[in-house]
């Protein structure tokens, strides 16, 4: 069985980190192909990605930005492999390609869909405008498999993970998501709905490019902002609750009547919250709170108007 590597990319340096999986290619002979997916990128990036050509190394290029969902179902459509291995452009080997690529095979008979895992340093960003993404992400991404194989459809991420390609092809990406946010809670509801097993193991990748405080918190809006849409489209909300922990908040919140007062406390503090959050002591309490009021103030607007709110 052999594995494609899959890399989305917009406006990203990936030269380092194509050289180096290049590197297992022909050490692992089930590594066949890296595959590169230009989203749009400026003529500068262009460049970078088409220079990173050769025999195993294709760039696939996407004249305009057509979202983080479709640029990866292209992707797949050009791959050879039986498994297509997706992992993010900002992500960085902690060991060698060889040791990673190795890792998946002796699995690959008995999963379909495997989870790798996300990494982030251990010691904080010497740039505090950076403080929140990495807390964040120690807390909530960085978790062993023995953690994430107890809920493994809610634990499901694009950052790095192998997928049979007949499986893909019945789940796919839903393009209709333009922009950052819930993608992959939306796939892993998806698979745990096609009763397809989800299975985590500890061969992790560094995400190492970590967003400023303001850019998080602007991910943010655009994630929670795709919530709501999900949120209304999906045709068994109950069960797609469960996969997402605002959620959870919020349908608890709904029970005793209290959405509007947290939509209320967003409009009123929302400087004060997001002033608070891009600073060196960012609360993870305060960043759950924020998203919880600010998903209540999309879900009340939506309600009385039929729009999304833009903030």
């Amino acid at each position: 069985m052999k594995i494609s590597l899959l890399i989305p990319v917009f406006n990203y340096d990936i030269v380092a980190l194509v050289h180096s999986m290049k590197s297992a290619i022909g050490k692992v002979p089930e590594f066949c192909e890296i595959l590169i997916g230009d989203d749009g990128s400026t003529p500068e990036f262009r460049e970078k990605y088409r220079s990173l050509e050769d025999a195993s190394v294709k760039v696939i290029f996407s004249e305009k930005n057509i979202g983080r969902a479709a640029i990866r179902n292209k992707l797949a459509l050009e791959a050879k492999g039986d498994f297509l291995l997706f992992i993010d452009a900002d992500a960085m080997l902690t060991a060698t390609a060889e040791v990673f690529m190795r890792n998946w095979l002796p699995l690959m008979q008995t999963y379909k869909v495997i989870c790798g895992g996300t990494l982030y340093h251990e010691s904080p960003p010497g740039d505090p405008d950076k403080l929140l993404r990495w807390k964040y992400g120690k807390a909530k991404e960085q978790l062993r498999a023995t953690e994430r194989n107890k809920h493994p459809h809610n634990s499901f991420s694009t950052f790095n993970v192998l997928i049979d390609k007949s499986i893909f092809f019945k789940i796919r990406f839903n393009e209709e998501l333009k922009q950052y946010g819930y993608e992959d809670r939306l796939m892993g509801y998806q698979l745990k709905k096609a009763g397809i097993n989800v299975f985590h193991i500890n061969n992790g990748l560094m995400h190492d490019g970590l967003e400023s405080n303001k850019e998080f918190l602007n991910k943010t809006k655009l994630g929670i902002e795709n919530l709501s849409k999900l949120y209304d489209d999906v045709t068994d909300k109950k069960a797609f609750s469960k996969t997402v922990r605002t959620l959870v908040f919020y349908n608890r919140l709904r029970f005793f009547r209290l959405t509007r007062i947290l939509a209320g406390i967003y409009i009123r503090y929302r400087d004060r919250m997001e002033i608070r959050l891009d600073s060196s002591d960012a609360s993870l309490r305060l960043f759950g709170f924020y998203k919880i009021c600010m998903f209540c103030t999309y879900r009340e607007i939506h309600r009385r108007k039929n729009i999304l709110p833009v903030f």
